[in-house]
């Protein structure tokens, strides 16, 4: 069959390089996709959120099966006008994708769910979150209530500094619309892992475990970004500790959820936060994590595209994954600037040499096409280095041997990555 990917970052590049790959794909197209997308699918010129331009493409592509990748376009509903026009999606419709659309929503939910999370309240008057800020007194996490492009997290020390938070978030809007309601929740200590799952809308399947690394700088120091790295198995994330979760945290969520009249279909990512007294939930987002995916895509064995049109068509009951034992591990590169605002424009050398490292593949996450054949820098996250070894040290010496090839002077990457699995 044909299949179409939605979506133009380094997550999408993964979905269609894994896609292109299956003995039952016949095409992948990816709209609007990007120059390294360009390699393993053809790219179509249509806008990801627009519900009606994409159902008509898929028809008059004869495409038969839609993988939404970014969360906009499910939270604008694509997802329920492909199946309103019958046409099978992998991804939430409206309803369910709430549930990275308001945090509120999500706490919500996990709350009448019985999930494990931080204790929370929501506010929309940003003077009823200082006073409870400061009744509250310590450590504490303010988000926005909207989508933010993963930077709508401040972690903050003191009372005061989530007070500069609430202002920033509501007075200052550094986030738009997304900041009119904040989520205030207690600060959680441990160690965070994601955690992905397939869903049909009554089952869910574990896909695998994977450690993000969101802030800018080595040692965890900097502000947040959108991931800036990536490995998977996380040896915290144990076989018992993954049971706990699909019985404590997914298997109530998608109850509850089916309860409301809005089942979940597609991947459901949890973000959790590991601690003495077990797991708990920091957020769920309704699509695969980036950098996440180009981990758990060099992992996954089996063939990907059955098991996504198995959770379109409702039933995964015969879809059973294997994943290699060994280790992947993605270093984003970024521009000069990021998570600011990135230097864009500037040429990247070097790319061929640096995927001809053994174990090693390149996904684009922002780029574009140059000049004569080059490629140039077009966003803030620009490439997604990747590779796999028989353990994490391996696959982390490859990925870096193919990021010294790279000729970028204006790109730069964390050092770091998977610093916790090489301590353990």
């Amino acid at each position: 069959m044909k299949v179409l990917v939605l979506g133009s970052g380094g997550r999408e590049h993964a979905l269609c390089w894994k896609l292109a790959r299956s003995p039952l794909c016949q095409e992948v197209l990816c709209a609007p996709g990007n120059v390294g997308i360009g390699a393993v699918a053809r790219c179509v010129p249509v806008a990801p959120d627009d519900g009606p331009a994409v159902v008509a493409l898929a028809r008059e592509e004869g495409v038969g099966l839609v993988v939404v990748g970014p969360e906009a376009p499910l939270v604008a509903g694509v997802a329920d006008a492909l199946r309103e026009a019958g046409i099978p999606v992998f991804g939430p419709g409206r309803g369910a994708a709430r549930l990275e659309e308001s945090k509120a929503f999500m706490k919500d939910i996990a709350s009448e769910a019985g999930v494990p999370t931080a204790a929370y309240a929501s506010f929309t008057d940003p003077e009823a979150a200082k006073a409870y800020i400061r009744k509250q007194g310590g450590r504490l996490v303010v988000k926005a209530d909207g989508l933010a492009a993963g930077k709508g997290v401040i972690l903050c020390d003191t009372p005061d500094e989530a007070v500069a938070a609430v202002d920033l978030m509501m007075n200052d809007r550094a986030f738009g619309a997304s900041g009119d309601t904040v989520v205030v929740e207690e600060f959680l200590e441990g160690e965070e892992v994601s955690f992905f799952v397939l869903c049909d809308g009554t089952r869910a399947i574990p896909l695998a475990g994977a450690q993000d690394h969101k802030a800018v700088g080595d040692g965890d120091t900097g502000p947040n970004t959108g991931g800036m790295g990536a490995y998977s198995p996380a040896p915290v994330l144990t076989p018992e500790l993954q049971q706990r979760v699909m019985a404590e945290i997914i298997e109530p969520t998608l109850a509850t959820m089916a309860a409301r009249g809005t089942p979940y279909s597609g991947v459901l990512f949890a973000g959790l936060m590991v601690s003495a007294d077990g797991p708990r939930l920091l957020e769920y987002n309704v699509r695969f994590g980036d950098p996440e995916c180009q981990v758990l895509m060099m992992r996954l064995d089996s063939d990907l595209l059955p098991a996504l049109l198995a959770s379109a068509q409702g039933d995964l009951s015969g879809v059973d994954l294997t994943w290699s034992a060994g280790t992947a591990l993605v270093v984003v590169m970024a521009a000069e600037g990021y998570p600011g605002t990135p230097r864009t424009g500037t040429e990247i050398r070097g790319l061929e040499r640096a995927a001809a490292t053994p174990g090693v593949q390149i996904f684009h996450a922002g780029t574009r096409p140059g000049p004569d054949g080059s490629i140039v820098a077009a966003g803030g996250r620009v490439l997604g280095v990747a590779a796999g070894g028989s353990t994490v040290a391996e696959a982390r010496e490859r990925a870096y041997e193919a990021v010294d090839r790279i000729d970028w002077p204006e790109g730069f990457c964390r050092r770091d990555i998977a610093w916790r699995a090489l301590e353990r």
